[in-house]
């Protein structure tokens, strides 16, 4: 039987290139759960004035795979302008290494979408976004997908502990199915406000909890 990954993906593997969480990033974006299996979280610095990525880093939850392929994505992003980053493909990735198994393509999907969700992350802060969506409760329930809830593995959608969402007028209320003293509470608080804050119409946010 043939070994599943070429020499580029185990070199990646072994040898992972910007690796580490970034203090004060200007954009950062997750993608994944570690519950099934594979979770990337991307990094990143922008020079303001020419909005190239100038510093970006990883870290990442699963497989050689899942390793290899952040590793590549963040070589292949730093030193282009946000728009040139936006069109690096999950193709262009697999490419690059070589080629992955098939059942393993998934693997640079996910860290691609990393990537795109930490320069969304940086636009938005910064006021970047063309097309402003009003935000209502499908677009905070979309956001808070990428929420993890650390008690179980999963976004706080999925496992339910999102009681109630109210959206008024600029002003967000969540509230969440969690006691205010249980020891994720304030982490899961923070990562919500975090999320909602950066939606463009959002003035205020508000996260309550059962207790």
């Amino acid at each position: 039987m043939n070994f599943p990954y070429s020499k580029e993906v185990l070199e990646h593997f072994k040898n992972p290139h910007n690796v580490g969480k970034m203090e004060d990033p200007d954009g950062k974006g997750l993608e994944g759960s570690a519950a099934c299996g594979d979770m990337v979280a991307v990094y990143l610095k922008v020079n303001p004035d020419s909005l190239v990525i100038e510093d970006i880093s990883f870290e990442s939850y699963g497989c050689a795979s899942n390793i290899a392929t952040a590793s590549i994505i963040t070589d292949l992003a730093k030193g282009k302008t946000l728009d040139e980053a936006k069109k690096i493909t999950w193709k262009q990735a697999s490419e690059a290494l070589g080629g992955l198994p098939a059942v393993k393509a998934h693997c640079s999907v996910l860290a691609v979408e990393g990537l795109r969700s930490a320069i969304r992350d940086y636009e938005e802060k910064h006021g970047m976004v063309v097309e402003k969506e009003p935000t209502d409760e499908e677009v905070v329930r979309r956001r808070l997908k990428h929420v993890m809830n650390p008690i179980k593995g999963l976004d706080i959608i999925r496992t339910e502990l999102v009681m109630k969402i109210v959206v008024n007028e600029g002003n967000v209320r969540v509230v969440l199915d969690l006691p205010s003293h249980h020891q994720f509470a304030a982490a899961i608080k923070e990562d919500i406000i975090e999320k909602l804050e950066a939606l463009w119409d959002v003035e205020s946010v508000t996260v309550d909890f059962i207790s």
